[in-house]
């Protein structure tokens, strides 16, 4: 099976201004909260959200282009997880501390 990364930014392009900015709505963070369970991705349609499929992947490509989860396509479904690694090279705590947070 073919595996097709979607466009996202390198480490080194992240920014914490564009990081802070997708994680300040509460459906992203629901979906980051999703993928912190889940080390291995979740297709994205498997995420539960009160949301549209299109307001879904919305979400999902704000959070990418921030730098905060990376999406690949694995035949006709796209894999989403978290890029903990990045984020915590470039922001200690940030990541956990977000996902830590009260509800």
């Amino acid at each position: 099976m073919t595996r097709r990364a979607l466009p996202q930014p390198a480490r080194e392009d992240i920014r914490v201004e564009a990081v802070l900015q997708a994680l300040g709505e509460p459906v992203r963070l629901q979906i980051i909260r999703a993928l912190a369970d889940a080390p291995d991705g979740i297709a994205c349609g498997e995420i539960e959200l009160p949301v549209t499929a299109s307001t879904r992947a919305h979400h999902l490509r704000i959070l990418r282009e921030a730098g905060v989860l990376t999406t690949h396509t694995e035949g006709t479904r796209r894999i989403s997880s978290l890029r903990r690694d990045d984020l915590d090279a470039l922001y200690p705590g940030l990541l956990s501390g977000i996902l830590t947070a009260r509800r």
